[in-house]
């Protein structure tokens, strides 16, 4: 079974704290895909980040789902406040009680939150696919470098995150190939 997991589409990624972004249609496509596992039945798993730190955009009400992809009163949230939705919940147990051995990921943003959530999907042993235009990320880190280098536009940042997730961690894709084939979810990964 495809289980599909939103991760952390919330309003306090609005915040112009987080700087430029990438993918402005990321919740769209979200959304087009959550359309598709509701109507088949899959399961849907929305991940909310709650932060503990004071004056965080992704506390009080930031912590609310985009309209795109607000959930449904039976539809499974998990709440968070680190980086993984695996650490510190029971998703992992939430999963595996639904009879789920593949995920199909999306989210914000994808360095952070969807990356350690995708590679800690994989070492579980999950069948992960990571959908790349229904994520993005923003330049807010960009300028905290590691050396003297140019900062990174939002984009590149993306792109390099999913460069390294793609192959070892997930298959990385576009949501029209998932909604293009009228079997997914159902049939799993590529």
């Amino acid at each position: 079974m495809d289980a599909l997991v939103l991760i952390d589409i919330q309003t306090g990624f609005d915040d112009p704290t987080w700087g430029d972004r990438n993918n402005p249609f990321a919740e769209d496509r979200a959304g087009l895909l959550l359309d598709r596992w509701r109507s088949s039945g899959q399961p849907v798993v929305h991940v909310r980040h709650v932060s503990n730190a004071p004056g965080s955009p992704l506390s009080g009400d930031g912590t609310q789902f985009k309209p795109q992809v607000a959930p449904k009163p039976d539809e499974l949230i998990i709440e968070k406040s680190v980086n993984s939705a695996f650490i510190g919940t029971d998703l992992n147990e939430r999963l595996l009680a639904l009879g789920a051995t593949a995920l199909t990921l999306c989210g914000l943003t994808t360095p952070h939150c969807v990356s350690t959530t995708t590679r800690m999907a994989a070492n579980l042993g999950f069948k992960t696919r990571l959908v790349a235009d229904a994520c993005a990320a923003f330049t807010s880190n960009a300028d905290v470098s590691f050396d003297d280098g140019p900062a990174l536009t939002a984009d590149e940042i993306h792109r390099t995150a999913l460069a390294h997730l793609h192959g070892e961690f997930a298959h990385v894709c576009n949501s029209e190939e998932v909604l293009k084939d009228s079997a997914y979810p159902a049939s799993g990964l590529v």
